[in-house]
């Protein structure tokens, strides 16, 4: 029998997993490093000292970084939820 209740506390369930997985990013061969949530917070950086006086290139690898670790969140929250709802199909 489908069970509304129960899928629904399962989907809430994938969907706090999902907000608490973590997506690193570098760039600049590893010269800068950004982690964000799955909530697209950005939860770290890291930066080598070698770029703090070259302000233009920290700002450039700094947005890569970021925008790389945020399309990797956005890429797996879009996985998530076709797994989550082309499992609906063989709910019964």
């Amino acid at each position: 029998m489908f069970d509304l209740n129960e899928m629904m506390k399962k989907l809430q369930e994938q969907l706090q997993e999902a907000d608490n997985k973590i997506y690193t990013a570098k760039s600049g061969g590893g010269l800068v490093e950004a982690s964000v949530n799955g909530k697209m917070e950005v939860i770290d950086l890291k930066i080598d000292d070698s770029l703090l006086e070259d302000k233009e290139s920290l700002q450039i690898l700094l947005m890569s970084a970021i925008n790389d670790a945020m399309k990797m969140a956005l890429e797996d929250k879009k996985r998530e939820a076709l797994n989550m709802f082309g499992g609906l199909n063989s709910v019964k």
